[in-house]
């Protein structure tokens, strides 16, 4: 299967390792939305039966991670999306099966206009994570970025004055 027939959540699984160890499963990714649910797995509960934090936490960053690459995956030729800041609180006991729910909190357009106009752009995602019965257990917020390659060794910047100005 070639990249450009992969789904969003098997090229995450592809790239990120960690994604695939916990099995994550990506129900829809768009460039405005990401849901993704992580199984009950006893190998990854803490002390007190549940999900462990760390497991949510990778979650509610590969949702948004998600969402970074449906929003942005035609500009990865150009730049690369990274994590910039990341932020998470637990508000309830979590247990069985957890979603995540992401958001892109700018639109595409606008980031992209800011590459284009030679910055790196940052945007937001904000991420709800449930339980099976709809209680929010977590909100976490990433803060992404879409570095821009560096030119390629002898280009010239579009006035010809070189890469290094």
């Amino acid at each position: 299967m070639s990249a450009d027939q992969m789904s969003i959540g098997e090229m995450l699984a592809a790239t990120v390792p960690m994604a695939r160890t916990l099995n994550l499963e990506f129900l829809e990714t768009t460039p405005e939305r990401a849901v993704v649910e992580l199984p009950d797995q006893a190998e990854y509960h803490n002390h007190v039966g549940g999900p462990h934090a760390g497991a949510m936490f990778t979650l509610g960053e590969s949702a948004s991670g998600a969402i970074a690459l449906a929003a942005f995956g035609d500009q990865l030729s150009r730049a690369v999306p990274l994590a910039v800041s990341a932020d998470i609180a637990y508000k309830k006991l979590a247990m069985g099966r957890v979603r995540a729910t992401a958001t892109l909190g700018r639109p595409v357009a606008d980031v992209v206009a800011e590459l284009d106009a030679g910055q790196r752009p940052e945007f937001p995602v904000a991420i709800a994570l449930t339980r099976e019965d709809g209680a929010v257990t977590g909100e976490m917020s990433v803060t992404w970025t879409l570095r821009p390659n560096e030119p390629k060794q002898g280009a010239t910047s579009p006035a010809g004055t070189g890469a290094s100005e």
